[in-house]
């Protein structure tokens, strides 16, 4: 699973942060820990290909004709347990056959686009659930960081009213796609509507740039451009049938991290999958309620692991939307 852990620095991360005073004019540098701590510091630190998601790795060497990559020859070879995880999500996505090569035409376009395998899987998979407009927002918004923001001068009370304005109670996706409507059709795309609701100007107009880059991909593969609001009347029974369409297009990509929650009531998860005891982040719009089964987007580790950007869906779409990688059993008592 991949996590965002909060790690010490290395001895030759350390020097060289401390190398970046005196460059330019005279500087000194201090260290906020003992000698005694710097001593007990890695000398280097563990290269990033042995300490994260080798699926978009191996997606590009597929696509440049390199089809044996656990004996490819890496400058700092990556453990063979992430090399073998990465594989088997790649082929739970449909991204690689039966003998390890990449599938036509997802497993192509997937390597051409430049997001996660998974975020690339749901937007090729919009157009086949109607929802390419949300979705795509949705993407643009999850590739950028801090879209809510806490001035210092602001109470919690304030800014928490104003972020509850956006929240949608089905998760943390929806409501990303609710700030990006409200600040390009309300908003205007404007500094002072986005600094009265606490929202992150720079975030969004971020957001509006990648998600122009993204539908560029989608013409080009293929997929139309199809609203799923549109579709269903402006009741809330229509509104629930769109959000069902996101959500079950999210499942068809996340599907791997999924997660229930724990029968004791404490408000914690476990993933379907690993077993992986997880708790919702906080600022997320789920905190504090209490959902049954939900996809996440990623998992931060501080004092505990959370999950964040979180999606409430339904057991029964997990095994109908990838048969292939789980299986739906309902007991009866007799």
């Amino acid at each position: 699973m991949e996590a965002l852990i909060v790690t010490p620095v290395s001895k030759a991360s350390a020097l060289q942060r401390a190398g970046r005073a005196g460059r330019v004019r005279p500087g000194k540098s201090f260290r906020l820990y003992t000698e005694e701590t710097y001593n007990s510091l890695r000398n280097t630190s563990i290269p990033e290909i042995q300490r994260s998601n080798l699926a978009p790795v191996i997606l590009q060497l597929k696509a440049l004709g390199i089809d044996n990559v656990l004996r490819f020859d890496f400058l700092t070879p990556p453990p063979a347990a992430l090399m073998v995880r990465a594989l088997e999500l790649l082929y739970s996505l449909k991204a690689l056959d039966d003998v390890g090569r990449l599938t036509l035409p997802l497993g192509m376009q997937l390597a051409e686009f430049p997001v996660d395998p998974m975020l690339g899987k749901i937007l090729l998979a919009s157009g086949e659930f109607k929802c390419s407009e949300e979705i795509v927002t949705i993407a643009a918004m999850l590739s950028v960081q801090n879209v809510f923001i806490h001035p210092p001068r602001a109470s919690k009370d304030v800014v928490a009213e104003a972020r509850r304005k956006f929240w949608v109670e089905e998760g943390d996706h929806l409501t990303l796609l609710n700030v990006y409507n409200a600040f390009v059709n309300k908003g205007n795309k404007s500094g002072k509507w986005c600094h009265e609701r606490f929202l992150n100007f720079k975030a969004l107009s971020r957001a509006i740039s990648i998600r122009l880059q993204l539908i560029k991909y989608l013409k080009r593969f293929d997929i139309k451009l199809v609203s799923a609001t549109a579709q269903y009347p402006k009741t809330p029974e229509g509104r629930l049938q769109a959000s069902e369409q996101i959500r079950k297009c999210l499942t068809s990509g996340y599907f791997s991290q999924a997660a229930r929650a724990e029968p004791d009531g404490s408000g914690r998860f476990r993933t379907i999958r690993d077993n992986v005891l997880l708790s919702i982040h906080p600022d997320s719009v789920l905190f504090n309620r209490n959902p049954q089964c939900v996809v996440f987007h990623e998992v931060v580790e501080t004092k505990q692991a959370y999950m964040r950007d979180l999606c409430v869906i339904e057991p029964e779409w997990l095994a109908e939307l990838a048969p292939h990688f789980y299986e739906y059993k309902s007991t009866t008592r007799t």
